[in-house]
């Protein structure tokens, strides 16, 4: 990553979080242990240590938001409520996605067992997302949701476990239908 790059993507990731001075704070860590990470050499380690010291520190023990400096991730990031946030370092993220609070992006069998989330996604609070899938362009997963499956581009993936029943009636008589 160059500082032009940097730069670039860190305006994104800035206009996406607008209003939100706590994913802003992470997002700038993040962003800056990124591109001390991508240094090569004695150089590289030596501005990455008390960077990304800070950032681990600062998200992970602070704010309960494991974000890898190491994962792939697009610019625009949005983070809403972030807290409970577990991203395993091979997932693949792309541009303007939204991950809200509790979400878990994670292998099933192997380490690298994990999703590709492409650009524009939006990952609804509590929902989990594991395994060797694909989360399609501008596909939405709701809230409490559990993807072990591809979603298409544009899909919507929803937590169908709730059930649903009447409300009983007063004096026990039975439910109108």
């Amino acid at each position: 990553m160059t500082i032009e790059q940097l730069r670039a993507t860190w305006r994104r990731d800035l206009a996406a979080n607008k209003g939100y001075p706590k994913s802003v704070v992470v997002l700038l860590l993040l962003r800056l242990a990124q591109y001390a990470r991508a240094r090569r050499g004695l150089a590289g380690r030596l501005l990455y240590l008390p960077i990304g010291t800070t950032y681990k520190l600062f998200s992970e023990w602070l704010l309960g938001i494991e974000l890898p400096a190491s994962t792939s991730i697009g610019p625009g990031l949005r983070l809403r409520h972030g807290v409970g946030i577990v991203v395993n370092p091979a997932v693949v993220i792309g541009a303007d996605v939204m991950i809200r609070q509790n979400v878990t992006l994670g292998n099933r069998i192997a380490e690298d067992d994990c999703p590709v989330i492409e650009d524009g996604v939006e990952l609804g609070a509590g929902a989990v997302v594991i395994g060797a899938v694909t989360i399609g362009s501008g596909a939405r997963i709701g809230a409490g949701a559990v993807v072990v499956k591809d979603v298409p581009a544009g899909g919507v993936a929803v937590n169908t476990s709730t059930e649903i029943r009447p409300a009983p009636s007063p004096r026990g008589l039975p439910p109108r239908t």
